[in-house]
Order: C-alpha cells, then sequence, then structure tokens
C-alpha cells in the first residue's frame, strides 16, 4: 500500500490538491498523472477538488524558480490557472522552497510572476500575480474564424448561436481559451445546461473555459465560470482576467475591476503601459494528509 502527501488549498474556493514534487520524488509517470487527477478530485471517493496541481523544479532554473502542472478534475492538462498560481505561490514561502519575494513560476502559458500582497513577514494572505498579456487573435485563442473573418482579428461581441439563442461572445486567451458573455442576471442561468454548450461549440477547438458577467457598475462585476473540463467552479482567475479585458473592450469599465465570483473577489487591473494583467486575491492552505493509492495507480 502506497501513500502520497498532498495538501488541499483554495483560492475564492477554487481548490485543487498540491503535491509537492521539490524536494520529493512523487513517483508518478506520465501516464499516472490524469487517472490520478481524477480519482483524487472525486468529491465522494478521492480528497475532493477542482484538480491535481503539480508543484516541480523548474526546467530552466535560470529562468524559473518553480514550476506548475495543473491537471483538470476529468484529467486534462491545463496551461494555466490563475488561483491555482497564487496558492503554488503561498506554498512555495510557507514551506520554504525560495526565499525570492517575487517567484517566477514556470507554466504550460510561460512564466508568471507571483509577488507578495500583505506582507507581515508570515505566509502572504493575498497574492498577487502577472498574468502578461492578454491574446485577441482568433487562431492563438484558438477561436475558429468564418470564412470571412481574419485569422488575427479579434473575436468582440460577436454573434453566436447557442442553443437555439443568439449571444454575444467576446473571446480572449490567458494562456487557456475564454469565451466571455455578458447577462442581465447570472443567477437566473442553467449553467450545467449552457456551460457545455459552450464548452464544446464548434468554434473552439480546444473547448474553451466561459464566462457569463452581470455589470454591477463601471468598477464591479458579478461572474458564473464554467470551466473546461471541472464544469461549474466558485472562482476562476484566468477567467477573471479574461472578464475584465472584455469589459474594457466593450466599453463596460475602465481597466481596473473587482470581479465578484461565487468562491470571493479577484481585484484585476490591466496595465495601460506594459499591457499586463495584474490579479490579485487570496490564497489559503485548507488542510493536509496522505491518500492511499488504489490498486492500479501504484507504480
Amino acid at each position: 500500500m502506497r501513500k502520497i502527501a498532498f495538501t488541499k488549498m483554495e483560492g475564492c474556493g477554487n481548490d485543487y490538491v498540491y503535491l509537492d514534487g521539490f524536494s520529493k520524488d512523487l513517483r508518478l509517470t506520465e501516464a499516472d498523472i490524469p487517472a490520478l487527477a481524477r480519482a483524487i478530485s472525486d468529491r465522494h471517493y478521492g480528497v475532493g477538488s477542482d484538480g491535481l496541481v503539480l508543484i516541480l523544479p523548474p526546467a530552466s532554473p535560470d529562468r524559473a524558480d518553480i514550476r506548475m502542472r495543473m491537471f483538470n478534475a476529468d484529467g486534462s492538462e491545463a496551461e494555466m490557472c490563475g488561483n491555482a498560481s497564487r496558492c503554488v505561490g503561498r506554498f512555495a514561502w510557507e514551506h520554504a522552497l525560495t526565499g525570492r519575494p517575487v517567484i517566477r513560476l514556470e507554466t504550460l502559458a510561460g512564466i508568471k510572476l507571483l509577488q507578495r500582497v500583505d506582507d507581515d513577514g508570515g505566509c502572504p494572505s493575498r497574492v498577487c500575480v502577472d498574468m502578461g498579456t492578454p491574446e485577441l487573435a482568433r487562431q492563438r485563442i484558438p477561436v475558429r474564424p468564418d470564412a470571412a473573418s481574419d485569422p488575427e482579428s479579434p473575436c468582440i461581441g460577436q454573434p453566436m448561436r447557442v442553443l437555439d439563442r443568439e449571444w454575444a461572445v467576446t473571446c480572449v486567451s490567458m494562456g487557456n481559451p475564454h469565451a466571455v458573455v455578458f447577462v442581465d442576471d447570472v443567477d437566473s442561468l442553467d449553467l450545467p445546461v449552457v456551460g457545455p454548450a459552450f464548452e464544446h461549440h464548434t468554434w473552439f477547438p480546444s473547448r474553451t473555459n466561459t464566462e457569463f458577467v452581470q455589470l454591477l457598475d463601471a468598477g464591479h462585476v458579478r461572474m458564473r465560470v464554467w470551466e473546461r473540463g471541472a464544469g461549474e467552479t466558485l472562482a476562476c482567475g484566468t477567467g477573471a482576467c479574461a472578464v475584465a479585458v472584455a469589459c474594457h473592450l466593450t466599453g463596460r469599465t475602465g481597466r481596473e475591476v473587482a470581479v465578484q465570483l461565487r468562491g470571493g473577489t479577484l481585484d484585476i487591473r490591466w496595465d495601460e503601459q506594459t499591457g499586463h494583467i495584474l490579479m490579485t486575491g487570496p490564497a489559503r492552505t485548507v488542510f493536509s494528509g496522505e491518500y492511499i493509492l488504489a490498486q492500479g495507480q501504484e507504480d
């Protein structure tokens, strides 16, 4: 019987199981990881989470301090997760994986910078992530353009037919694909029906995360999210960043917006000088333990 140590963390209710491969040999093969992500994420038979995150040594120590691999609850690997990246930062400071006040985090979406916030000398309760620049070109999100569309052109407020209804969709990549839709009331949505219809729509060859957004005022919005490979979650950091971009591009808000999610609020700023998105929000350790690998999960 083999056990594997884990830590469960959450950022705005977006919860993941974290495995420390920075200082320990996880003894996991590539073939092991998707099945482990599905099993450990199960909220009845596993630890229960939106997915699995591996905290690993960087591939290039001269470019990064820590590497993050993130797997959805269905076992698929995602390019990036904003809430998970904040939790990786807190874990790294809490477990002394690095003494740097700014961590260079390697992800499949590139290097992200993690900055301590509300720092009293201990572990920060809030972390700011430089998420880099948003990608708006259709072919690099990716979004399948129609025959008349330039693949380099943005998709801003474009009509899209889903479930016999026309929606205005703005598409953004924050290292992973997002479709942002503005609605009058996010609570009235039947998200388990609407969400999958967007996720698997033919527009999106790599599937998509979908954010449904209700404008409160020029500095505040409410959002519900259907995440690719996970379903509805309480929060999505990259999704909140995509929402801030879409809000500004469609003239609904300025460059700073508080995004109210079901699990909490993220403060997003689209810096005018650098073009980078800065996301600030909470990161919290919930508990640690040992997961007993089931037969077939052991090497």
